[in-house]
Formats: structure tokens, C-alpha cells, sequence
């Protein structure tokens, strides 16, 4: 198997065919095609069978795909060991919605403004989505909320932390104030989807004083969950970090969480997948932490922290 093959086979399958990887590789079609068969006489089997248009991955495909993720995987990161220790190549970075819209936007300009041979791809979506992304190599490190379960990394990720959020409760203005679950009188949670960590935590909140909402309002931005809070279509969480880059607050109310509301933002990368790409954006986020100089520190142990 030649590396270009499996590029080739690891494209059909993330664009749903081959029109779609032959344009997203700047290939013709039939060249995609004919690769895609040699492949298959190689290893003696097929790899995908014809369902009406769409292309859908065999068995023996849907046995060669994780192997073909790491294979690439390795090859790049070897790309990166031989080349010299400027940063350079592609780095694909996954991220939380509040760390792109607060966080990352001068941090990223910084970074691009040093390492302008460095192209970035950035891509969101719920902790639990991210953590998935790595592990399957679709993203080289991806800004994740610290998890409830601290034991999900085992053996297969290192994590730094980058970043403390303050997550806060919203509601509408003239609520009265929070001090306990109890205290809320709006019974929706307006919240990402399942897998976001915040989420998971006003859920647990909600569930330690023995009620829970009674409905939850799935929505995809802040700024939406922002606008139906001020609605008075329920209460939601954020980081206060965010809310800075809100533009109309008028009509909601802001209520501290204490303790519950510290949640630590990691930087987290498959074990031993590392680059200096990834290093040097490593850097950059530590260097703009708003973590004490001891804790950040640790990271420079080389353990995992989490």
C-alpha cells in the first residue's frame, strides 16, 4: 500500500464519493477511480459497494479506514521530524465555540503573523465531538473543556492547560438572584448539544439539588443562546469571557456559579503525535494564559494533565 493510495481512499470516504474527492484532491475522476481499484486488487478484497449514487465503505473498508488515519498520521508527523524546527505544513486544530469566539482570534493572528508557513484549519464543536476528532486523526489537537471524568485520557492523549473559564448563569434581566438550583424560575436550559462540557456541568448542578430541567433548548452559537435567553425563553451558561464579545447584554442578568463555574480549557493532542507547529501554537496559548506562571509549568514536565 502506497501512501497516496490510502489519501486517495481516506478522501472518497470523508467526501461521500468520488466526484467530491476527485475535486477535493484536484484529481479527474477516473484517476480516483482507477486508484481505488488498484488498492483493492492489492489487498485482494473490495472496499466499497455501490448503493443506489453513494458509495458505502465494505466491511474490509471500514477495517482498513482507522489503519489508513494512522498510517497518514505517522507519515506527516515523520514529514515534520525531518524537516528543520521552523514550524510549517498544515495543522488542523479543533475548538469549543467559546474559545473561538473569545480566545482564539488575536492569539491565531499572532500565530499566523510568526508562522506564515504554518496553514491552519480550524474546525468546532462539543468537547466530547473534539475529543473524538483526535483520537480518530481528523484533527492534530483540538482546545477542550476539562471533563467531568478525569480518567478519559488514559494512555492515548497528553493535555496541557491553557485557559481558566468563569462559566456564569444568564438569565432574563429581573430574575431573581441564583444562589442554588432551586432559585431558578425558568424551567428550559437553552445549551449546546449533548457532549459540551459546560452543559454536563449545570446538568450535575441541577441534579446534586434533586431537580432538573424540564426541557432543553438545543441551539448551535452563543449568540442565538444569547438572544433567546434575553427572550425570556429560559436560562443558559457561558463563559463570561464570552459575554465580552456580546454586543447587547440589555436584557439579561449575569449570576455567578462560585466554584462550580471554574473549568479549565486543555490543549489536547494524540500521545506522541506532535509537531513543531503544534508546538509553537503550544506556546502561544501559554504565553497568553490567564493560569498562574506554577501551574502552567507543569506542562513542561511532559505529563499529561487533566
Amino acid at each position: 500500500m502506497d501512501l497516496a493510495a490510502l489519501t486517495i481512499f481516506r478522501a472518497v470516504v470523508r467526501e461521500n464519493g468520488v466526484t467530491r474527492a476527485a475535486a477535493k484532491l484536484n484529481r479527474v475522476q477516473s484517476n480516483v477511480t482507477t486508484r481505488i481499484k488498484q488498492l483493492e486488487e492489492q489487498l485482494g478484497t473490495e472496499l466499497f459497494i455501490r448503493d443506489g449514487r453513494k458509495l458505502v465503505l465494505t466491511p474490509a473498508g471500514e477495517t482498513l479506514l482507522p489503519y489508513a488515519e494512522r498510517l497518514l498520521a505517522l507519515a506527516d508527523e515523520a514529514r515534520h521530524a525531518l524537516r528543520e524546527s521552523r514550524p510549517s505544513g498544515r495543522l488542523r486544530l479543533g475548538t469549543m465555540e467559546s474559545a473561538a469566539a473569545s480566545r482564539l482570534p488575536p492569539l491565531l493572528a499572532h500565530y499566523h503573523q510568526s508562522w506564515p508557513e504554518v496553514e491552519l484549519e480550524l474546525e468546532t464543536g462539543t468537547t466530547r465531538r473534539l475529543i473524538e476528532r483526535v483520537r480518530e486523526f481528523e484533527v492534530d489537537a483540538a482546545l477542550i473543556a476539562a471533563q467531568l471524568d478525569s480518567n478519559w485520557a488514559g494512555d492515548l492523549f497528553e493535555a496541557v492547560p491553557v485557559f481558566r473559564e468563569e462559566l456564569v448563569m444568564l438569565t432574563p434581566r429581573g430574575h431573581r438572584p441564583i444562589r442554588e438550583a432551586r432559585d431558578i424560575a425558568l424551567s428550559t436550559l437553552i445549551a449546546f448539544e449533548r457532549g459540551c462540557v459546560y452543559r454536563a456541568h449545570v446538568e450535575r448542578w441541577y441534579m446534586e439539588h434533586g431537580i432538573r430541567p424540564a426541557r432543553v433548548l438545543e441551539l448551535g452559537s452563543y449568540h442565538a443562546i444569547v438572544a433567546c435567553v434575553a427572550a425570556g425563553a429560559g436560562v443558559a451558561v457561558a463563559p463570561r469571557s464570552v459575554l465580552e464579545s456580546q454586543h447587547d447584554l440589555n436584557n439579561i442578568a449575569i449570576h455567578s456559579l462560585g466554584e462550580l463555574g471554574c473549568i479549565d480549557t486543555l490543549l489536547v493532542w494524540r500521545r506522541g503525535h506532535f509537531s513543531s507547529a503544534l508546538k509553537a501554537l503550544r506556546e502561544t496559548l501559554q504565553a497568553n494564559s490567564n493560569l498562574v506562571p506554577s501551574v502552567v509549568d507543569q506542562s513542561e514536565l511532559g505529563v499529561a494533565t487533566v
